[in-house]
């Protein structure tokens, strides 16, 4: 699906079904798109499921959603995930001009009429805000980790841009808001609204503990170095001088895989460690774990620490982003202090060593993300921002009477 490098910007609208709405009626997927989304790409990342999560669950024969994707693969797995909802994907094709693709995204803003366009890639606010100047449409950017690890990662000028536009922008974090209200840049949105991620609690529901046998520690992240997986190597090699009885997983792909696979050799726990790459059934994995380990350095709201609390396990995480908010400290689990790696040890040695505290913590654990993680408010949430920013919730009877091609039986 990728065109020519230099051959010129190209919009690839992807083929897709009608898809049925709630109220079984059939949409045309030729028509007008209410809300345009951006992202990066559709792999496995963590926005991409909060992605996927929105356009699944709102009501698609109302706000008729519609994904531009920048750098657009065909094997990326929210690819025919989304497809199947009769969800229209745009790819904007390879060019080594970000120039071109954003004359590319301009011109199907104008084409498909939107009226909101909100960037779920941070190194995209500004081209969502660029490519709206004199339409109609409303742009949002967004914020999924930290401002000052994000500025970081796509550079000076690319990062100050897009921390500053489009000027209203949603935060999937109330600690990177806290940061930006104490924060005197003049590289900033003028309003920040918070939407945390979600969960879905039908996917990743409560499995039985098991309580014989050893310890299984589950990790689940990219591979890549903000997430420190070097630190729970190193916990793990401590862990083995106890004698205790345990084994940890690590599951995710990213550029550090054959880092971290001669590290495992290094401190020779071969045989406690699993380097298990990229996995989509997570639930399966979670069902298995006595408990899950997350030691990043940077976080927004991360889905890994809130799926695990779904299905009903403890958690010992790094006290970064809104960890602190989402465990409860000696009730859902334990937060440790970034640096703290003896803690890091003696924590995860507790739970090792007393499975029955892993079981009561994990049911804690699914009450909260039962009242708290739940993905209506995500969209409701979402919906209120744009309503917020001045978009216009109408849905006339003549655009609803447009959309209907027939009705089922």
């Amino acid at each position: 699906m990728r065109g020519r490098p230099g051959s010129g910007p190209k919009l690839i609208p992807q083929t897709f079904p009608q898809s049925r709405s709630d109220d079984g009626l059939t949409i045309d997927s030729a028509m007008n798109c209410r809300i345009l989304y951006l992202i990066g790409q559709l792999d496995s990342g963590g926005s991409q499921r909060q992605l996927y999560y929105s356009v699944r669950d709102m009501d698609r024969s109302r706000y008729r959603p519609a994904v531009a994707v920048w750098n657009y693969c065909e094997e990326d797995i929210y690819v025919p995930q989304i497809r199947a909802l009769g969800v229209p994907i745009y790819a904007l094709q390879d060019t080594f001009l970000p120039i071109a693709k954003l004359g590319a995204l301009r011109r199907l803003i104008k084409q498909l009429k939107a009226e909101v366009v909100h960037s779920f890639s941070f190194y995209l606010n500004v081209a969502a805000h660029w490519s709206t100047i004199g339409t109609q449409a409303i742009a949002l950017g967004s914020m999924r980790s930290t401002l000052h690890l994000d500025k970081r990662i796509n550079g000076w000028l690319l990062g100050k841009l897009s921390a500053r536009w489009p000027r209203t922008q949603i935060y999937n974090s109330f600690e990177a808001a806290k940061y930006k209200s104490r924060s005197r840049s003049l590289f900033l949105p003028k309003r920040v609204f918070v939407v945390p991620n979600g969960v879905d609690l039908e996917y990743f529901r409560v499995s039985p503990l098991a309580i014989p046998g050893p310890a299984h520690i589950l990790a689940i992240g990219s591979l890549v170095q903000v997430k420190r997986w070097d630190r729970l190597l190193w916990a793990t090699a401590q862990l083995k001088r106890r004698r205790l009885d345990f084994s940890v997983e690590l599951v995710g792909d990213g550029p550090l895989y054959k880092f971290l696979e001669r590290q495992v050799k290094k401190l020779d726990i071969t045989d406690r460690v699993t380097l298990r790459g990229y996995t989509v059934d997570i639930p399966a994995l979670l069902s298995n774990a006595s408990f899950l380990v997350h030691t990043s350095d940077a976080e927004g709201s991360p889905n890994s620490v809130m799926e695990a609390m779904a299905c009903g396990r403890a958690v010992v995480a790094a006290g970064v982003g809104d960890v602190p908010s989402l465990v409860d400290d000696g009730n859902t689990g334990f937060v440790v202090h970034p640096e703290d790696d003896a803690m890091l040890v003696e924590r995860m040695a507790t739970l090792i060593n007393d499975r029955e505290l892993c079981n009561r913590m994990g049911g804690a654990g699914r009450a909260k993300a039962e009242r708290e993680f739940g993905l209506d408010r995500v969209i409701s949430g979402t919906l209120a921002v744009y309503r917020a920013t001045g978009w216009k919730d109408v849905w006339p009877i003549n655009n609803r009477l447009s959309c209907i091609t027939k009705r089922t039986a």
